[in-house]
Formats: structure tokens, C-alpha cells, sequence
């Protein structure tokens, strides 16, 4: 009986012993490294809401946006559910852009329409919803005065519960709110004492005035002539 050799996967050879590699040092030359890449296409997966955190100034407004009645802005919404035409956009939408444009000290349609695009909080407004300045500047000339003093009531209520406030333009140093001009859409300038006329004074200065006694007329001239030394300007 003769034995049978089997195939071998490899062949039985001894394998060469390899030599002893020497470390050869590296020629001087450009360090290699990574640089940055901003032309780079990304895909990140967020959405609008985790953009903002908890209690920004954009969720008190759309806040308070949602309490006013604004029956009379849906009342010239032609486009029915079920009906042909394009949809409209909510006047929550762009009555809550105003509104933040205006504490911005925000007051041209075209930069409202540039920051729903750029910045967060104007986004975050928008929803997704694409706003141009065409339908911001239509929007304003619908509503006109009514929309004004909304806005101008709005703003005042928010500061004397000091939940906002008003950002400094760097043009002008009061807040401007934007209004409807003739014969073109123009901003007007608008102190901070109208819009905190219009809101309720606060306990701290009700009491404060009570405790202070109010001084007569001319009380501070006599004073000043009392004193030795001290001559009117």
C-alpha cells in the first residue's frame, strides 16, 4: 500500500531569512501637514430649531407674536385651502421679522430679506419659508398704520417687561422703526421714551417717586443763590 501525497498549499521551502533593514534618516523638505479647506461642500444633518438656544430674544418674539388677533392680515388672504394659487405666507411670518427688525434697529425690506438668508435668528423666523423683500415691502404697504402701531405697542410691551431690548443703529443713535412714507417706503426715527410712553411704568419707579418728595418750582434756583460763592451761568 503506497502512500499518497496530498497537495500542499505552499510549498514546503524554507523562506529566505530577510536582512536586517537599516533606518536611513529622511531628506530635509516641506513639512507635510493639513491646511484648511473652506471651499469644501459639506452636508450636515440640523435642523432650525437646534439653532437657537432656549429663551433667545427670536422665541419671545414669535411668542408674542402668536397672542395678537390678526384676523384683519388674513382677512386680504385671497388663497383658499382647496383652491387654486399660490400659497401665501402666514403674517405671523412677516410680522414677527418686522418686529425683529425693528428691535435690531433694522428698517429697508432688503436687509430683512439679506438676513433671513444669513443670520440664524432670521431663519429660525422664517421656518424655511423663502421671504423676499418684494413680499416684506408689500406687506408693510398693505397694512400701513395699522401695522405701525403694532409694531410701536409690541415693542413696548416687551420693554417694560423687560423681555428685549432696543439694539442701537450705528447711523443713529435712537432705535429707527420702520413706517410707511410718502411717496416712498422711508423709516422714521422713533426715541426709546415713545416706545416706553406707551408701556406701563414699572413698581420700582412708582414707588420711588413716592418716597421722593417733589421739590417747588424754582426751589433749585433758591438754593444755588443761598450759597456763598456760587454764580448763575
Amino acid at each position: 500500500m503506497t502512500d499518497q501525497t496530498q497537495p500542499m498549499l505552499f510549498d514546503e521551502q524554507a523562506a529566505p531569512v530577510p536582512e536586517v533593514l537599516q533606518l536611513r534618516p529622511l531628506a530635509a523638505g516641506v513639512a507635510r501637514v493639513l491646511m484648511p479647506n473652506r471651499t469644501q461642500l459639506e452636508l450636515r444633518a440640523s435642523d432650525l430649531e437646534s439653532l437657537l438656544p432656549e429663551g433667545h430674544r427670536a422665541r419671545l418674539v414669535w411668542a408674542w407674536v402668536e397672542r395678537p388677533d390678526l384676523s384683519g392680515m388674513y382677512a386680504g388672504i385671497r388663497v383658499v385651502e382647496g383652491g387654486s394659487g399660490r400659497t401665501a405666507i402666514a403674517p405671523e411670518i412677516l410680522f414677527a421679522l418686522w418686529l425683529y427688525a425693528t428691535l435690531d434697529g433694522v428698517g429697508s425690506a432688503r436687509a430683512v430679506a439679506r438676513l433671513t438668508q444669513e443670520h440664524d435668528a432670521y431663519r429660525w423666523i422664517c421656518g424655511g419659508v423663502s421671504v423676499n423683500y418684494h413680499t416684506l415691502s408689500d406687506f408693510r404697504s398693505a397694512h400701513g398704520e395699522a401695522l405701525d402701531g403694532l409694531l410701536t405697542d409690541s415693542v413696548a410691551a416687551l420693554l417694560s417687561v423687560g423681555a428685549v431690548t432696543l439694539k442701537r443703529s450705528p447711523r443713529t443713535a435712537p432705535a429707527c422703526v420702520p413706517v410707511l412714507g410718502r411717496p416712498r417706503f422711508a423709516t422714521v426715527r422713533r426715541s426709546r421714551r415713545a416706545c416706553k410712553r406707551r408701556a406701563p411704568r414699572s413698581s420700582t419707579s412708582s414707588s420711588r417717586s413716592r418716597t421722593t418728595p417733589a421739590q417747588p418750582r424754582g426751589a433749585g434756583k433758591a438754593h444755588a443763590n443761598a450759597q456763598p460763592g456760587l454764580k448763575r451761568p
